[in-house]
């Protein structure tokens, strides 16, 4: 295992590597960090060379002036620059929640970066806004819950340093990425696989968790429509799936590659 640090934009992004074979890039999402990620990493390098890093404002890495999708993509850019750096060829670039929304801009702004595209439970193009103003108060009272409960993780590993308010504001603006998303993937001619959650939002048997469902599996429906060549797979899981069924998605990802 190989650790290093990344200056950025005034960050410090904390960068790990190891394993051997073909390289892999995999990128964390939001509220989600390098730790987080262990497994699956762990049973990626048995045969990949994978390197992993923390966003801003996540696990190891430091705290930022901003925390807009655009930061964030220019933590994965700065991460891939350096990794190109030695020369082992463009790297299949796999990436969790908001972090395959970053793999699938970066990839259609630099498509000889990469040489293929997995997402994990990210980047779908649904159809609909996954916040309306309804559900905004239900929303921010969550968000506030989860600031709260990562209050414990500062200082390790696994901290988040975003507000409950930079939380919510991003989510938004991840709304916003999602619906010109399409033309995003008009631009890439590399193979992509998505693995999805089927139960994304839960199964709390409540309307809202069921509508939420429904738009995510009517994103990716979408986008096959559009897209025929690219292949997805359904995990009986809620968006905790990299934690969860971590083996099963190393499976995946070894027979999509």
């Amino acid at each position: 295992m190989h650790h290093f640090t990344i200056q950025h934009d005034g960050v410090t992004i904390p960068v790990s590597r190891g394993g051997r074979g073909r390289p892999l890039v995999l990128c964390p999402g939001l509220n989600s960090t390098q730790a987080d990620l262990r497994e699956l990493t762990g049973l990626l390098r048995r045969d990949h060379d994978v390197v992993t890093f923390d966003l801003r404002g996540h696990g190891l890495a430091s705290a930022a002036r901003g925390y807009s999708f655009a930061d964030f993509l220019g933590d994965l850019t700065a991460v891939l620059t350096e990794r190109g750096a030695d020369g082992d060829g463009p790297p299949v670039l796999v990436g969790y929640s908001l972090g395959a929304d970053l793999a699938v801009h970066h990839a259609s702004e630099h498509p000889d970066e990469v040489a293929g595209l997995v997402l994990i439970d990210g980047a779908n193009p649904v159809p609909e806004p996954f916040l309306t103003e309804a559900d905004l108060p239900e929303f921010r009272a969550m968000a506030e819950e989860l600031a709260r409960l990562q209050a414990a993780d500062r200082g390790t590993e696994r901290q988040v340093l975003l507000t409950a308010r930079e939380i919510l504001d991003l989510n938004v603006e991840i709304d916003r990425v999602r619906s010109v998303l399409l033309d995003r993937y008009r631009r890439i001619d590399r193979p992509i696989s998505m693995i999805m959650s089927a139960r994304m939002a839960g199964d709390g048997g409540d309307e809202r968790s069921a509508r939420l469902n429904r738009n995510w599996r009517a994103g990716v429906e979408r986008l096959l429509r559009e897209r025929p060549g690219v292949s997805a797979c359904w995990l009986d899981a809620d968006h905790r799936l990299v934690r969860t069924h971590a083996p099963e998605i190393a499976r995946i990802i070894r027979r999509a590659l």
